[in-house]
């Protein structure tokens, strides 16, 4: 049973910088791209990066490109989200998710979400 547990939020002022981390379990974890995705209050669930399995595919949200930085550690079964430069519109609950290889991604596993607060 695949497992997905996000850590690091908080509360940050703006320009400031986070490190998000996502331990996973339970499942082949070289063999699935990782991606960041958040919901802000009132907003619908949006993509924010993600990695292959080997880290040599990333793609980013426009909104975030530039600040944000998504890696993995394939040892650790473990996907990062490193986040400089916030503004108060990243404030939202961020989410890891798991999704096998494939031409189309299914994110068919999620963690629980780690709340990030941007203070202006």
């Amino acid at each position: 049973q695949a497992q997905l547990i996000e850590s690091g939020g908080g509360l940050v002022q703006a320009g400031g910088s986070l490190r998000l981390s996502c331990a996973t379990s339970g499942f082949a974890f070289s063999e699935y791209f990782m991606g960041w995705f958040r919901q802000a209050p009132g907003k619908e669930r949006e993509f924010v990066a993600r990695v292959s399995g080997m880290g040599y595919t990333i793609y980013y949200a426009d909104s975030v490109k530039g600040r944000f930085t998504i890696s993995r550690d394939n040892a650790k079964n473990t996907v990062y989200l490193q986040m400089n430069s916030l503004k108060p519109e990243d404030t939202a609950v961020y989410y890891c998710a798991a999704a096998p290889s494939s031409t189309v991604l299914r994110w068919n596993n999620w963690g629980q979400g780690t709340l990030v607060t941007v203070s202006s």
